[in-house]
């Protein structure tokens, strides 16, 4: 394979992990943001919103952006933009402020993850065998080293501030360095020949059946992220100590899942490792509602993390295969991905509400069931990875990439 594929499959791994930071960065500082604005619980799900609300309007955008600028340009302006725009959360002097940044941040970081995944799918297809879940790997290795970069600011005394500035100020010039590294995607259209290319973007219904494998893969991710510590703490009695390492033992378990992820793919085969990853997720979590005590239940989420982990870096990856182009396709399927991360939260408070927070969280146990038997559903001749040369021959133009030997 040629020295630029490699480049570029570093250079995406990277941006992963640089993505993973800068996420991760604003979900360890939130607690000292509110506490330093003295947000109640209730303005900080309204600012959480905001972010969210915001990456999911940049997702739909992007199925338009990606098929005329590339991955490349987006990434190249949108991780800067992602960095600026968390100073801008870090400085907030108010609520309302803070909402607006929030929304800005979370439009910035919606380009940064459609981006990152095309450019990721152009890298795999380059190299004609599975590498995307390794680059998630990258997201789990910058949101782990957010989380101890936090740990250390706060030993150290470091403000909010200053924090967020220093990540702010090595992931801007990092990004730009790493676009260097990036493959350039097709040319884009222009005139008649984008007329033509209408009838070829329209997206094949596979492409949502993958986004609703997303979508039930990112809800049971936010279901741990937002009500893991709260089960713990509330509902089994643990110490807050205790409670605070749920989290981490199940990104732990994803990172695990990801670093190995690629080779068991190639072994069993997409629609085959979806199922079982949806079944195991089901059972993991079965373990964590039904555990007893806190010890069950905090390794039980590290299964869950190993579980759960490959599901949604696979349906982006298939999804990028699904079309010629696979911005527009990765774009929505990482849109409906998101409404479930959004919508997973809000739907366990509701029914925790209305009954216990042990039985709510068993929506997640149905989730899982639900990607089992949506892998069974996806066509055999969508779960491979399609090598861009025949891609090419088959849409008639060559894309303009180094592609293996």
């Amino acid at each position: 394979m040629t020295r630029a594929l490699r480049k570029a499959r570093h250079g995406a791994v990277l941006t992963f992990v640089l993505a993973g930071l800068m996420c991760g960065t604003f979900t360890v500082r939130l607690p000292a943001l509110a506490d330093r604005l003295r947000l109640p619980e209730s303005s900080v799900g309204l600012a959480l919103l905001g972010w969210g609300v915001g990456a999911l309007l940049t997702m739909q955008i992007m199925r338009v952006v990606l098929g005329r600028a590339g991955s490349r340009g987006v990434l190249r302006t949108a991780v800067p933009l992602c960095a600026a725009s968390l100073v801008l959360v870090a400085l907030a002097p108010s609520f309302p402020a803070l909402v607006a940044a929030t929304a800005l941040f979370g439009m910035a970081f919606g380009a940064v993850d459609v981006g990152m995944n095309a450019q990721g799918s152009l890298v795999e297809r380059a190299y004609g065998r599975p590498i995307m879940i390794g680059m998630h790997a990258g997201w789990c290795v910058g949101a782990i080293a957010a989380g101890l970069l936090g740990t250390a600011a706060i030993a150290l005394g470091l403000s909010l501030t200053t924090h967020i500035l220093l990540v702010a100020l090595v992931s801007a010039p990092a990004a730009l360095a790493l676009s260097r590294t990036h493959l350039p995607d097709r040319a884009p259209e222009t005139g008649a020949a984008r007329e033509s290319g209408r009838a070829r973007r329209r997206l094949p219904g596979v492409v949502y059946l993958l986004g609703a494998i997303t979508f039930a893969a990112f809800m049971v991710e936010g279901v741990v992220a937002d009500w893991n510590g709260l089960y713990l703490l509330g509902t089994l009695h643990a110490s807050e100590a205790v409670a605070a390492l749920g989290y981490p033992v199940f990104e732990a378990g994803m990172l695990v899942a990801r670093l190995g992820g690629d080779r068991l793919r190639g072994r069993l085969g997409a629609r085959a490792l979806i199922a079982l990853s949806g079944g195991a997720t089901a059972l993991a979590f079965l373990a964590v509602v039904a555990a007893p005590v806190t010890a069950a239940a905090v390794a039980g989420l590290f299964f869950v993390g190993l579980a759960v982990a490959t599901i949604s870096p696979m349906a982006l990856s298939l999804a990028g295969t699904a079309t010629a182009e696979p911005g527009p396709a990765i774009a929505q399927a990482s849109a409906m991905g998101y409404a479930g991360l959004l919508l997973g939260p809000v739907v366990i408070g509701f029914l925790s509400a209305a009954a216990s927070l042990r039985l709510a969280m068993g929506v997640a146990v149905v989730l899982g069931v639900v990607i089992a038997a949506a892998g069974r559903l996806l066509p055999a001749s969508r779960t491979e990875i399609v090598p861009l040369r025949a891609s090419a021959r088959d849409g008639g133009e060559e894309p303009h990439l180094p592609l293996a030997a």
